[in-house]
């Protein structure tokens, strides 16, 4: 048998085994069957070459070719029907042309081929998947073969289209089963997003939808819950949500802030108190417990209670059972807590301002809401949310530009979402066009706000804003090097006295008696400041 093979019979077998260790070799098709067309030309100098495949209903296109350029190939678009491809496509048989000049029906479209190989035989075979055409695999040939048949070159074209056509079935299959799994996995990544989304909560990404399950799996039990995050990341909204997804949606949603009360206040607020138990007190009054019964109850700022105060939270988390302020009934109540802080409450109980067994009371479930900073990718819908929100109630029609937006994503945001929400209404308002621009943003490009401390009178500290990415201006190092230890503030610093005030407030969610600890003074004192200056206290 070997003896009857001729060297052209060994180099046609070598040129299909080639072929089909191409096509092999990839998932990518089209890089496959150029691939396929340069082993054709290397070989058996079969050059120019293309492969055309059907591309919908009625028309087909070159797929992949050699010897065309990129004009040429966008030019190889034929109706069914169309030219010899379009015959071979029909007849699903092989078609020769020895002389092509001759052939009226032959279009040409490869006529931009180099002068120097001047076109003059054309062999065109279908690439069949069962009976079933698919396209062609078609060769010109550049020198005149005189009394030749092109048995040989329809022959192996034929071997080659059918491995190519095994191999375009392959991929397409393939790609139809990858498509169907990104469908799926869009739908379930949709659906999944559904079922963990809170309405009036924006989170898409990951941090957040973590937090959005975590929600949905506590919400129906009892168990009491911690939220904890910086300030201004949402936490009261989970906690509403959390009350609004378990069976206790109907019952009442009752809420304190625990920094915002001296002590004396906090255990009437919570406790309530009968008539005649203190200056003021003329009639009895019911407590956040007692309103909270059958709801839920959520005590924001946990972890800036005192200790004394610690001891008797304490008792009613554990027994749920109180006496109001001036009384000596025991009252019981079925009421779910959540707590929030934004303090470390592990080192505050190291260190003894933070009772353990408190924390371990209120520390059943843990939820840690992330930073803004840390969940940039929600910085934009937030953005659409508030202008949205501010055009509803304004009358406006305000909208924000790439890059503006880009800056709004490159903020550090210290603040977080609260803070995120308040430079969108502060530049919406003193915005007098309808587009919010770059230089309209007041923090600018990779010049990120960041926290910083500076001395107040005594030594304590008052937040300023420090801008980052600016060498002309001092590291807050040096701004603290040079400081005035002059009484009051400073009103050579860059933020004036008001505008410190300001910050600390939002920083603080305007919060008074936390504010005042931040800076380091009495809640008295600031308040005087902030009548001084007109600062008007916000209600969150």
């Amino acid at each position: 048998m070997k003896d009857h093979l001729t060297p052209n019979h060994y180099l046609e077998l070598t040129t299909v085994y080639e072929v089909s260790k191409v096509l092999s070799s990839s998932l990518d098709l089209e890089h496959t069957l150029n691939d396929v067309l340069k082993t054709l030309g290397n070989h058996l100098r079969m050059y120019p070459a293309m492969i055309i495949l059907r591309t919908d209903d009625s028309h087909v296109g070159v797929m992949a070719a050699t010897g065309l350029s990129a004009e040429e190939i966008e030019r190889g678009r034929y109706h069914l029907g169309e030219g010899m491809v379009g015959k071979i496509m029909r007849a699903g048989m092989p078609v020769v042309i020895p002389d092509v000049a001759e052939e009226p029906a032959f279009l040409n479209r490869a006529a931009g081929i180099d002068a120097t190989q001047q076109l003059h035989a054309f062999v065109g075979v279908p690439i069949k998947v069962g009976y079933d055409c698919i396209g062609v695999l078609a060769i010109y040939r550049t020198e005149k073969h005189k009394g030749t048949s092109f048995r040989s070159d329809v022959r192996l074209l034929q071997m080659v289209a059918n491995l190519v056509g095994q191999t375009v079935t392959l991929h397409q299959g393939v790609t139809a089963e990858r498509n169907r799994l990104l469908q799926e996995k869009h739908r379930l990544q949709k659906e999944l997003q559904k079922r963990y989304s809170i309405d009036n909560v924006i989170g898409n990404s990951k941090g957040m939808q973590a937090v959005f399950a975590d929600v949905h799996q506590a919400a129906p039990g009892k168990a009491t819950i911690l939220l904890r995050g910086e300030s201004g990341t949402g936490k009261e909204v989970i906690a509403r949500a959390i009350h609004y997804l378990s069976p206790r949606r109907d019952k009442p949603f009752i809420k304190l802030n625990c920094a915002a009360l001296p002590e004396s206040i906090l255990e009437s607020e919570l406790f309530g108190h009968e008539r005649g138990a203190f200056t003021g007190a003329t009639q009895e009054r019911k407590g956040r417990f007692e309103l909270a019964d059958g709801g839920t109850l959520f005590l924001d700022e946990i972890g800036d209670i005192s200790p004394a105060f610690q001891a008797k939270l304490l008792r009613v988390l554990q027994e749920r059972e109180f006496e109001r302020v001036g009384g000596n009934q025991t009252r019981r109540v079925n009421v779910r807590i959540i707590t929030a802080t934004n303090r470390n409450l592990e080192e505050a109980v190291s260190k003894g301002e933070f009772r353990a067994d408190l924390y371990y009371r209120i520390n059943v479930v843990s939820i840690f809401l992330p930073p803004l900073r840390e969940r940039r990718e929600d910085i934009p819908p937030l953005v659409e949310y508030f202008l949205a929100r501010f055009n509803r109630e304004n009358d406006r029609h305000l909208s924000v530009r790439p890059e503006a937006l880009q800056t709004l994503m490159d903020c550090f945001w210290p603040g977080n979402v609260r803070e995120l929400e308040n430079c969108i209404e502060r530049t919406a308002t003193m915005l007098r066009g309808d587009l919010i621009r770059q230089v309209d943003i007041p923090c600018q490009r990779n010049q990120c706000l960041s926290m910083s401390l500076r001395p107040l009178a005594g030594g304590h500290p008052i937040v300023t804003m420090a801008v980052l990415a600016q060498p002309q201006l001092p590291a807050p190092a040096e701004a603290e090097s040079h400081a005035s230890p002059a009484e009051g503030f400073d009103d050579t610093d860059r933020l004036s006295e008001r505008e410190q005030l300001i910050q600390a407030m939002e920083r603080c969610g305007w919060v008074q008696a936390k504010a005042a600890r931040l800076l380091g003074t009495t809640t008295r004192k600031l308040g005087y400041a902030l009548k001084k200056h007109g600062i008007e206290v916000k209600r969150l």
